[in-house]
């Protein structure tokens, strides 16, 4: 053989050496990202599973915000209502207390007290609710009075109020009616 084969021959392990090495590299980087993209490839389904979760659990948390919101609105005035009972009871007790007249004289005067402490009751219990008469002994405001007449005074100083025609009532600090009054000029 000639000297040339040889050293081609002896030198070509050598270069399948250094492919080889190379070549297990990359096999050994392949894995490697392979590895990471598996591992990736999980961490996206467990956080695909969390997202879902969560949003299933949102939606849940949102239809029962919903529905206490529907429950809360549609029985806002049980208080209220509930503390209507005994005045709608005082009116049934009076009417019925009718049928078993003596004397009209004492049944009007019982009759009528009956009717002050159902309106005492009555009273009391809108202002437990922040339901308020509007006083008629401040001075005209016309967010809360409506003047409907205005009269020379000579006892009562210009602008305030002489004779309330109708009682006005405020819940809280809103006006619910306003007083209709006659004003001093």
């Amino acid at each position: 053989m000639s000297k040339e084969k040889k050293e081609e021959l002896q030198s070509e392990p050598q270069v399948n050496k250094e492919e080889c090495a190379e070549s297990n590299e990359a096999a050994a980087e392949a894995e490697a990202v392979e590895n990471e993209f598996n591992l990736l490839q999980e961490e996206l389904a467990s956080l695909k599973d969390k997202y879902a979760r969560v949003h299933a659990d949102f939606d849940n948390i949102k239809k029962r915000l919903e529905k206490e919101k529907y429950t809360a609105v549609e029985y806002a005035n049980e208080k209220f209502a509930k503390d209507m009972i005994p005045v709608m009871d005082a009116l049934q007790m009076a009417l019925s207390s009718t049928s078993s007249v003596t004397d009209p004289k004492e049944h009007l005067e019982k009759l009528k007290e009956g009717i002050e402490l159902t309106l005492k009751q009555l009273t009391s219990a809108l202002e437990k609710h922040g339901v308020t008469m509007v006083s008629h002994s401040e001075p005209f405001d016309p967010n809360i009075h409506n003047a409907i007449q205005s009269v020379d005074s000579d006892t009562v100083e210009s602008g305030q109020i002489v004779q309330t025609f109708q009682t006005g009532y405020k819940y809280k600090e809103r006006p619910l009616r306003e007083a209709m009054v006659v004003v001093a000029n």
